[in-house]
């Protein structure tokens, strides 16, 4: 049995270990246990996800962070989802016993919500159309990543769960700097975003405040990765 882990992005990466690992390799935190890098976005993520199975992955968990697109969420808020929606408009249920017991060892102290996990393939930035998405579709939460995991472990036969911490509140118009400083390869470039602030100094209270919420946000990333030799401990079978 071997719990195949997928993140996006270096900063959610940190919330699971302080080992470096380089875009795409798999690693293993345990003998049950591998971390995949994705770098953001659906085609990432399901060459990662790929990844992990072929490394002998026998189910999978989506990890990281998520953008609120319910009015209700607050940063640090945990989204435990029920379904995945596809861009194209594809439900797909995660494992509905497994998603159960990664919530019998939430804290009290931690809001968990569970609904629908929304997919896109871009940062939603703007609060206006955060809340189209929610009328439109009733999900709570939005990502890049989940849905191609969830289709692959479909198509494998495998358990698939998310574990997603809220980021950005649905209020929240996020600061132009971060999708100029995306990378193809899915990752914030660093050298990208000095550079953009030194053009947009305005940006920087945005900055700071997205770096609140997403200190929240690792708060309760961490929290979970405490629990994860009971979350991985069962193999178990396809839903």
């Amino acid at each position: 049995m071997i719990t195949g882990i997928l993140v996006a992005l270096p900063e959610e990466l940190h919330t699971l270990t302080k080992s470096k690992i380089k875009q795409g390799e798999c690693f293993a935190v345990s003998e049950n246990t591998l971390i995949v890098l994705s770098g953001s976005g659906p085609t990432n993520a399901n060459n990662a996800a790929q990844s992990l199975i072929d490394q002998g992955a026998t189910q999978l968990i989506s990890w990281g962070c998520a953008g609120a697109l319910a009015p209700y969420l607050k940063a640090g808020d945990l989204v435990i989802p029920k379904c995945v929606l596809t861009k194209d408009s594809l439900k797909l249920a995660t494992h509905k016993a497994w998603s159960e017991q990664v919530i019998k060892l939430i804290d009290k102290s931690i809001n968990y919500h569970q609904a629908c996990l929304l997919e896109r393939d871009t940062v939603i930035s703007l609060a206006q159309e955060k809340n189209r998405l929610y009328q439109l579709t009733q999900a709570i939460a939005v990502d890049m990543e989940s849905a191609a995991v969830a289709q692959l472990a479909k198509q494998a036969q495998i358990p698939f769960i998310a574990i997603r911490s809220i980021v950005d509140p649905a209020k929240l118009n996020l600061p132009e700097a971060i999708n100029y400083a995306m990378t193809d390869s899915g990752v914030v470039s660093i050298a990208k975003l000095t550079r953009y602030l030194c053009r947009h100094p305005g940006e920087l209270p945005g900055l700071i405040i997205l770096g609140l919420h997403f200190k929240a946000a690792s708060k309760t990333l961490q929290y979970l990765a405490r629990q994860l030799p009971q979350i991985t401990q069962t193999q178990w079978s396809p839903a």
